[in-house]
């Protein structure tokens, strides 16, 4: 049976402005470029929503995370607890 617990997807935009281009290998080179180097940066909230179990476990394995992240199996149920 499909988890009965809410969870919350949150998509963030991050604009950069920077004097030559800009490609980042992670977040926190972003947020130290943008807090401490030679870049600008804004970030807005562009979408969040509520998603049930089956949902989080497909949105965690296109991250190629795992739905056990959140104690859920890969169809959205809620792993047994032992």
């Amino acid at each position: 049976m499909a988890s009965q617990r809410t969870f919350f997807r949150t998509v963030i935009e991050i604009e950069v402005l920077s004097a030559v281009p800009f490609d980042p290998g992670s977040l926190d080179e972003i947020a130290s470029d943008i807090s401490d180097g030679e870049c600008s940066g804004q970030w807005t909230v562009t979408k969040s929503e509520k998603v049930d179990g089956p949902t989080m476990a497909q949105l965690l394995m296109a991250q190629a995370s795992s739905a056990e992240f959140f104690q859920l199996t890969d169809d959205g149920s809620d792993c047994d607890e032992d």
